[in-house]
């Protein structure tokens, strides 16, 4: 198709070059062009305008696309005409053919014209359109001028309507201050975007800089965001390196662009090998990792995909968004508990799922250190129940969504999460089933998370609350978690505790900080930061492995593999009893020290008394 068009453009231009020749010669002979010297000059204009159409070609003008073109494309229309024409002029004239002088000079003139105009009324019929609408340009600024920053300034200049006005670019190389990059000029380094963002009336500042490190990143980030101008950023490397910039996914900057997280490149076929026409039950469907899970695996076009979940409105809002991106998604509702153990073994014995992911959980730990037996109950008993179930049913594969907060824990959350990849364990050691756990930090985003309470409190004029200035957590997004979580999945083959690379720890002041920046205030100024102290069983830090020097890398660079621990379930079984006798006294105390028992790396910082 490419090819026809460059067909059609080139006859088309031929038509148009011959014509200058035929209207130069009816100049030159005043409206009367002797029928002997046209049919002598026909032979060597039809040469000429071939080269011409080389020259063209040459200069790649077929490549154009005109309604967007600026006046470096126009300038090659010229360059080509003119170098073109003169080199013809030269050959002709040396050959003494008797050609008149005075032709070329015409020829010159409306070879530029003719070329130019039908090329260039697109875009005049564009700027004539927007002044008609009573449109306004934002002037924008591009922060970037390299690769990036040079797609998005094209972008911007194909924008149907002309509805953005590209000003300047600032860019850290001093080399290019002051000169111009694809016809716009570069006015400084990043200390300059607040001067610019004044000095030319600028309304919106797009970043374009992918590859910048995350410190470099942030500067940039915050010399714009103290500027009145809108803060835009770009799609991924990715999408740039497959020139798939698009202005329409132009988005605000948030706090993920902040975070250093790079794109989750995903083994394709080994999750298809591993989900596809698969009959998945995910347990915990409405929380924000089974939701996303749920998601993500409807990508890979499962035999059924079966949701369960205790909270009713939670399935309910996830089957609506089902229902309007995958209409014919095969999936199947189920409202139950995994506390109970005799519901668990009835549904997977209905169901028959050959996939189990254990996602149903409580997570909150200040919630949890205050309500320790409903912890046990859901995070440890629940994850047996599902996972006897599992095990009874023959299910192939099961994996179990836990927490870096299992690793050395400090609060009894942590404890029931690290007591339940002990489960799975000692399920692996006697069953078909291959019981598989990945751990992971923070979640932006997730319901309970510090994300969202920062910016309601930012909403609310503050203060924003940290524990403590030096508090440190990973932090990954909810997508990008849970794409890991499928990879890991696919790799386990029974036993294995996956861990996923959360990055550099991010303290919560800055992350505070960087909120407060990004929603237009000023921290410790329009909005103030105030540290609470450590809450109940909350660490300084996280950490992810319990014996670093034993950890394993996998086929992906993101996840990484404790080797396998082995418990005997009849010992667990035995414990896990003494377990609910415990819960049912109601004894803090007891279930406390019980669980440190039962989880020797356990280590309250205190006891929460009896009430």
């Amino acid at each position: 198709m490419r090819r026809l068009n460059i067909l059609i453009q080139l006859a088309v231009d031929h038509t148009l070059l011959l014509f200058s020749y035929w209207f130069a010669l009816l100049i030159r002979f005043e409206g009367k062009i002797p029928a002997q010297a046209l049919k002598h000059y026909l032979v060597y204009f039809e040469i000429a305008i071939i080269v011409k159409l080389a020259f063209l070609l040459l200069f790649d003008i077929y490549r154009i696309l005109w309604r967007y073109a600026g006046a470096r494309e126009y300038l090659r229309i010229l360059f080509a005409t003119f170098i073109s024409n003169a080199l013809i002029t030269a050959v002709l004239l040396a050959m003494k053919l008797g050609i008149p002088r005075s032709i070329f000079p015409l020829v010159l003139i409306l070879d530029v014209f003719l070329l130019s105009v039908p090329r260039l009324s697109p875009r005049i019929y564009q700027e004539i359109r927007f002044l008609r609408l009573g449109g306004k340009r934002k002037r924008v600024m591009i922060l970037g001028a390299g690769e990036a920053g040079v797609m998005v300034l094209k972008e911007l200049r194909r924008m149907k309507g002309q509805a953005y006005d590209p000003v300047c670019f600032i860019d850290d190389d001093r080399s290019k201050w002051g000169r111009t990059v694809n016809g716009l000029r570069v006015v400084g380094g990043r200390q300059d975007i607040r001067l610019n963002v004044h000095k030319y009336g600028i309304d919106e500042i797009i970043f374009a800089i992918p590859s910048l490190p995350l410190p470099d990143k942030r500067e940039y980030i915050k010399h714009a965001s103290q500027s009145k101008a809108e803060v835009k950023t770009i799609p991924g490397i990715f999408e740039l390196i497959e020139e798939k910039v698009s202005i329409s996914e132009l988005r605000h900057v948030d706090i993920t662009d902040l975070l250093g997280r790079d794109p989750v490149i995903l083994d394709t076929s080994s999750l298809k090998n591993f989900l596809s026409g698969k009959r998945i039950l995910i347990t915990g469907a409405g929380g924000s990792i089974g939701s996303e899970l749920v998601r993500q695996i409807l990508e890979f076009y499962p035999g059924e995909l079966i949701l369960l979940d205790i909270y009713e409105n939670n399935l309910y809002d996830l089957e609506m968004d089902i229902k309007r991106n995958w209409p014919h998604a095969p999936i199947r509702i189920v409202i139950d508990s995994v506390r109970s153990g005799e519901r668990m073994s009835l549904q997977m014995e209905k169901l028959k799922p050959e996939i189990v992911f254990h996602a149903a959980a409580h997570k909150h730990v200040p919630l949890m250190e205050t309500n320790p037996q409903a912890a046990v109950l859901n995070n440890v008993f629940g994850t047996y129940n599902v996972a006897k179930a599992a095990h009874e049913n023959e299910v192939e594969k099961f994996i179990f969504i836990s927490t870096d907060k299992a690793v050395n824990p400090t609060n009894i959350m942590g404890a029931t999460k690290r007591l339940g990849e002990m489960i799975i364990q000692a399920f692996n050691g006697v069953s078909t089933t291959e019981y598989g756990a990945v751990r992971f930090g923070n979640v932006l985003g997730s319901s309970g998370s510090v994300i969202p309470l920062f910016q309601k409190q930012i909403a609310e004029g503050g203060p924003v609350t940290v524990t403590h200035k030096d508090i440190t957590r990973y932090f990954m997004t909810i997508p990008e978690a849970a794409q890991l979580v499928l990879q890991a999945g696919s790799y386990a083959k029974g036993g294995e505790i996956f861990v996923l690379d959360m990055g550099e720890p991010v303290k919560i002041a800055d992350l505070a900080r960087d909120l407060i920046r990004l929603s237009g205030f000023h921290a410790d100024k329009d909005i103030m930061i105030t540290y609470t102290g450590l809450r109940p069983g909350e660490k300084l830090y996280e950490e992810l492995l319990l014996d670093k020097t034993r950890a394993k890398e996998t086929r992906h660079k993101k996840i990484f593999i404790e080797p396998p621990e082995y418990f005997s379930l009849q010992v667990v079984d035995v414990r896990l009893e003494e377990l609910m006798k415990i819960v049912r006294s109601n004894n803090r105390r007891a279930l406390y020290e019980y669980m440190m028992e039962l989880v020797p790396s356990f280590q309250p910082k205190e006891y929460v008394n009896d009430y």
